[in-house]
């Protein structure tokens, strides 16, 4: 791998185009209705309307999607930011289309018949989310609609591990990205994920991935390790910089053999774990291309991390972003 070009800071993701409906339930709803704790599952949109209706608790609903809140996170950040994806022509697509120019971000958005999808993000009093997924207009996406020239200009290409359920559009996106000489940086996005793409995630991953990032469950789907210090030596063996998150205990980062521990920013309790991985990568990746050390990088997606977990929903609060922006500062 190449250091990261000091003159690009680009920072281009490609997903989902989702838009996130939030909605707090109790554990027996999660039963109720099949839902994986901490999980994902992809359903269509009539499962997704009849779970809706038998929520209780009020809805709110946001622009979403993991690679998304990610770089709708860099570009809050200050950095130039570009999402890759596909919309519905309807009102949520017109939503998550507005949603990414208000955040500063570069749309690059493609166009389909089918409705704009969207995510049931389910949040239990523990702060955890587990989510039902219709992917809608984005699950149209073509691999040939993927080229080099949807990252030209990028440092780091960010691609969700939930492109792993389309391994001809994820392998399209990995070579685009290559092609456009940016590095490539894949978060493993969850277990089931990890789970369900074993047979070619690796070879993907050892092949075209220069930034990796899991949490411990991700981890130990993808690695075979409980052992916290042997899943990270796994995953820095795969690529050159890895990334194990921790949740409340913060992070493990290792670049080119050298391995940092990063402490976990604020004290409150986590309102909900909506976007905390997603925003994570945003705080790590902005420090990357602006050549912070590794500990700065660690930090800044650490502060990321924890100030999405004291909203509901992945869009951090001003005062947030205040506080995250004295990091940087510092």
């Amino acid at each position: 791998m190449e250091n990261i070009n000091a003159d690009k800071k680009l920072i281009a993701g490609i997903g989902s185009a989702l838009v996130d409906v939030l909605i707090h339930e109790d554990d027996k709803f999660l039963e109720e209705t099949g839902a994986a704790k901490g999980g994902m599952t992809l359903v269509s949109n009539e499962f997704l309307e009849r779970t809706l209706a038998l929520a209780t608790g009020e809805q709110t609903v946001v622009p979403g999607g993991s690679a998304c809140n990610t770089i709708i996170g860099v570009g809050r950040l200050g950095g130039p930011a570009r999402f890759v994806g596909k919309r519905g022509e309807d009102y949520l697509g017109e939503l998550f289309e507005s949603g990414l120019r208000n955040s500063s971000v570069e749309p690059l958005l493609m166009k389909s018949s089918l409705p704009t999808g969207r995510v049931l993000s389910i949040i239990t009093s523990d702060a955890q989310r587990s989510m039902f997924t219709y992917l809608g207009a984005s699950a149209e996406s073509k691999p040939e609609e993927i080229t080099a020239d949807c990252f030209e200009g990028a440092a780091i290409v960010y691609i969700e591990g939930y492109l792993l359920f389309n391994k001809d559009l994820m392998l399209a996106a990995l070579k685009a990205a290559r092609q456009a000489g940016a590095l490539i940086a894949l978060d493993l996005a969850s277990y089931t994920v990890v789970e369900q793409s074993k047979d070619y995630l690796e070879r993907f991953v050892e092949e075209y991935v220069d930034i990796l990032i899991a949490n411990e469950d991700e981890a130990r789907a993808f690695t075979g390790h409980n052992d916290e210090t042997k899943a990270l030596r796994a995953l820095s063996r795969k690529s050159y910089i890895a990334a194990l998150k921790i949740g409340k205990r913060g992070s493990y980062i290792t670049r080119a053999g050298r391995t940092v521990q990063v402490a976990p920013q604020g004290t409150g309790a986590a309102v909900d774990t909506t976007g905390a991985g997603d925003l994570w990568a945003a705080g790590f990746l902005y420090g990357l291309v602006h050549g912070y050390p590794l500990e700065t990088c660690g930090e800044l997606a650490s502060a990321c991390g924890f100030e999405v977990c004291q909203v509901v929903g992945a869009s951090i609060s001003e005062e947030g972003w205040n506080r995250i922006k004295r990091v940087i500062e510092k």
